[in-house]
């Protein structure tokens, strides 16, 4: 299967102007193109670090008689003068489907290594579609999907001591901190409420056993009686800009 990519230098960030085509509309196809069946990521947020290069995966159906190049859906948001968010985009060749019709597959790519990002796109974006015509011109559409784009969290454990006898104290710690685009590191993400949960030693699941909120440097602090040998962890479950995370598991042998 061939494959088309584009790979272009945004100046100044991750979110290039608007400049092909034409502005995104508000309603059906336009120029004679349809676009159906429109996937991004199987519907899940995209999370994104500050080092690794994240594939998002997306696909469509696109129904036109007129000879196309170049078709792709996109993340945008603003109106004419708006926004888009992507450092690449790779597509698949047509696979037919009918008369016309085809199927695309296609990869975005975010590095956040190799390309400024700013922290405010964090977030909620739009989700277009569009073609150039061979010959000239083209089609751009607004899909009516929303994909949010997030930081990734980190969350840290330690419980002591270990081992513990029976009925003491145990105190269980952590951090929890979050991508910052601008600076590529992880920082302190405070004011957030992370759950304790514990699995004892032969069971296959954790259970929640509090939940406490991070100091204002993000700091975790709790403690909890020694009952049972098992391991202890803590969760973030995220939010609109801010990914989810889960800690590894610490063991405690209780006597």
């Amino acid at each position: 299967m061939g494959k088309q990519g584009w790979r272009i230098v945004v100046a100044g960030g991750a979110a290039a102007v608007f400049t092909a085509v034409a502005a995104v509309p508000a309603g059906a196809a336009e120029g004679g193109v349809s676009f159906t069946r429109v996937q991004v990521n199987g519907g899940k947020p995209i999370v994104i670090g500050v080092s690794n290069e994240v594939e998002v995966p997306a696909s469509f159906r696109m129904a036109t008689t007129r000879q196309w190049k170049w078709p792709a859906v996109f993340l945008y948001r603003g109106g004419a003068s708006g926004e888009r968010l992507w450092h690449a985009i790779e597509t698949s060749d047509c696979v037919k489907v009918g008369s016309g019709v085809c199927d695309i597959h296609e990869t975005m790519y975010f590095d956040p290594s190799e390309w400024a990002m700013k922290n405010s796109e964090a977030g909620a974006w739009k989700v277009g579609a569009e073609v150039y015509f061979k010959g000239g011109g083209g089609d751009t559409d607004d899909e009516g999907l929303t994909v949010h784009v997030k930081r990734n969290s980190h969350l840290t454990v330690d419980a002591s001591p270990e081992p513990v006898s029976k009925g003491r104290t145990i105190t269980v710690t952590g951090k929890v901190t979050r991508a910052n685009w601008e600076t590529r590191k992880y920082a302190a993400y405070g004011g957030r409420l992370v759950s304790l949960q514990f699995k004892p030693a032969g069971a296959s699941s954790y259970t929640t056993v509090k939940k406490v909120y991070a100091n204002g440097s993000g700091d975790l602090r709790t403690t909890v009686k020694a009952s049972k040998t098992g391991m202890w962890r803590w969760v973030y479950y995220g939010n609109t800009t801010t990914g989810p995370s889960t800690s590894s598991g610490d063991n405690v042998v209780v006597k």
